[in-house]
């Protein structure tokens, strides 16, 4: 079946910005008196607050885990936010998909601002139909919430006709528990076997090469 929507993940997928995040959440732990290291962190990047933080600080209560999810999103905003930068070929991407008629949406667990800076990042106002952010959704990645919310912004289009572009393995199993299919793409600095193992169907180098694959590629098949 044709492909009418593309639900694009942003950090690590459009924008090159994983480890700009893992900076942001190292700083926040030290806050806090935690050290964690960054391939540790990097391997949580993809969720939001709400999931990263429980699973590397299992302990803290939920007091502390707002208080680092804030210390996170300031040092995020002021120190590296400004670092962060589209990916070849991301407007690029998105502007032959909607060429060919396919509908874009944003699909991230990064907050409403940040979604709203890479928007403008990307020059891709006119190009992008809908957002949802994690200030839409009760849960992030891996939760099906955001994917799912996506969804209901697309009326009259099936899940058999959406597809997920994301970096990560919370990506692919979010949609999978959506039940919609997701191509992969390496640039977030996950492995492959990751990604397979979380059930992406194709796997790319990044979005420029799968612009170059286009027509080869998962969201062209008819």
């Amino acid at each position: 079946m044709a492909i009418k929507a593309i639900l694009f993940d942003i950090d690590g997928t459009l924008i090159d910005s994983n480890d700009l995040h893992v900076s942001a959440w190292e700083e926040a732990f030290a806050e806090f008196g935690e050290t964690i290291d960054r391939q540790t962190i990097h391997g949580q990047i993809g969720k939001g607050a709400d999931m990263l933080i429980p699973t590397l600080l299992p302990e803290a209560d939920a007091a502390e885990r707002a208080a680092i999810a804030d210390a996170h999103g300031r040092i995020f905003k002021t120190k590296y936010l400004a670092h962060a930068q589209p990916f070849p070929n991301a407007r690029n991407l998105m502007a032959h998909a909607q060429k060919a008629g396919q509908t874009i949406v944003l699909a991230s667990s990064a907050s409403a601002e940040e979604l709203d800076h890479y928007v403008d990042l990307l020059g891709a106002r006119e190009l992008v139909t809908a957002t949802t952010s994690s200030d839409d959704v009760e849960h992030t990645k891996p939760a099906p919430d955001i994917f799912a919310t996506a969804l209901g912004k697309l009326p009259g289009i099936g899940r058999d006709e959406v597809i997920v572009i994301g970096d990560t393995p919370y990506d692919i199993e979010a949609a999978l528990k959506s039940q919609i299919a997701t191509v992969a793409v390496r640039s977030g600095g996950f492995p492959d076997q990751a990604l397979r193992e979380a059930g992406a169907i194709r796997i790319y180098s990044d979005v420029s090469s799968l612009l170059d694959e286009y027509a080869a590629s998962p969201l062209a098949e008819r």
